[in-house]
């Protein structure tokens, strides 16, 4: 069998592909909103591992600026009030909670037989995808993801260098011995970093990806204006738990002259070149027409690990670390983008987690809720349109 090279990455990848080929029809049977149907909005969830609310210049920042989510924050709903749900999240198993408690909507371990939303939303005719970082033991598309490209657990995405992801791609491999098509399971090779190499920085490489996606798979009258949902697991900007040393950066610019601690300048470099590719996303959105057809919810997926190194609390306005200020360190940046619901320039002190995200979006996807879950929909507490919006 070989695959077939339908889909591009930019520049490094050109066999990953994130839609079923064109030829396979069968593929999109299951996955269409019947027409007619009232209109459903397409999902973007982006949560990174690590990131404090203080480090937006959105929600205070002054040593930087991060203006494509200020751009996004402006847009729409800033809340103040989000948080992981999970006392102290700084280790692996304190993160895949924090995913547990999205993907179901209950702060409890996660185990395979439960219904997950990616699960949900495809049974309501969402094309789903999920990027990056996968951390909850089964495989993703095994609970209800029609794409992956990522990382199986925690250890694997602390390689911001690795020279493979893992990759499932429906219906991409052509069977020779009788000419159909098969799934792709298995690494994707990354050959600018085999041997060694640091050629290509991954957080780069999924942002590109998750362009992509929404690229290949917008609504329109090929797929029956299928809607999709895209749930992106950054690793970064985790930068060093221990030295500076610990996560290789591409560049420490535009902070090479600064005279911050080594680690500082990599993890504000980090954030930097994080609201770059989120600039990036947006840009690809707006391209596409989609810019008022796409709910984007922006978030961390855990507080941030406590440096070794205490000078980097200067970077933090409070004078403490990411979120220690409330929530006992769980408190998240969260930012809610959605222009045909949600007024511009709003800030929300909003209690509620990520166990409220799965109950939220298939209300936003017009779905019941899921059953037996502590999480609860926060889309009637918020403003909408219609409602005069406060000041950023």
């Amino acid at each position: 069998m070989k695959p077939i090279r339908l889909f591009l990455w930019l520049a490094v990848l050109p066999s990953l592909a994130f839609a079923a080929p064109a030829s396979s029809p069968a593929s999109f049977a299951a996955n269409v909103v019947s027409a007619g149907a009232p209109p459903h909005t397409s999902i973007i969830f982006i949560q990174c591992h690590g990131l404090g609310a203080g480090d937006l210049s959105c929600y205070g920042q002054t040593n930087f600026q991060t203006p494509n989510l200020d751009h996004l924050a402006a847009g729409g709903i800033r809340f103040t009030g989000y948080h992981t749900g999970v006392a102290l999240p700084a280790t692996a198993e304190d993160f895949s909670l924090a995913q547990a408690a999205l993907m179901t909507g209950n702060n409890d371990a996660f185990a395979p037989d439960k219904t997950t939303l990616a699960q949900r939303l495809r049974q309501a005719g969402y094309h789903t995808g999920l990027i990056g970082e996968w951390m909850l033991g089964s495989k993703p598309w095994t609970q209800g993801f029609d794409e992956f490209a990522g990382f199986l657990d925690d250890a694997e995405g602390k390689n911001y260098y690795a020279d493979y992801l893992w990759r499932y791609a429906p219906k991409s491999i052509v069977n020779e011995t009788n000419n159909t098509f098969d799934d792709f399971i298995g690494k994707e090779m990354i050959y600018p970093n085999t041997g060694g190499k640091q050629g290509q920085y991954l957080p780069d490489l999924l942002i590109t990806a998750a362009a992509n996606f929404t690229r290949v798979n917008q609504p329109d009258e090929f797929n029956h204006f299928r809607p999709f949902f895209l749930l992106v697991n950054l690793p970064a900007p985790r930068t060093a738990t221990v030295g500076a040393d610990d996560f290789p950066v591409p560049t420490d610019a535009p902070f090479t002259g600064e005279h911050w601690p080594q680690a500082a300048k990599n993890r504000a470099a980090l954030i930097t070149r994080l609201d770059a590719g989120i600039g990036r996303l947006l840009e690809q959105l707006q391209k596409l027409g989609l810019t008022n057809d796409v709910a984007i919810f922006f978030t961390s997926g855990g507080a941030p690990e406590k440096f070794a190194n205490r000078t980097l609390d200067f970077l933090h306005p409070d004078g403490n670390f990411k979120g220690e200020k409330t929530f006992n360190r769980t408190q998240l940046p969260m930012i809610a983008n959605w222009p045909a619901k949600f007024p511009a320039g709003t800030i929300c002190g909003l209690n509620w987690s990520a166990q409220d995200f799965a109950p939220t979006a298939l209300e936003l996807a017009l779905q019941k809720p899921m059953p037996n879950v502590a999480g609860h929909s926060v889309l009637p507490e918020l403003p909408s349109r219609t409602v005069k919006s406060s000041s950023p």
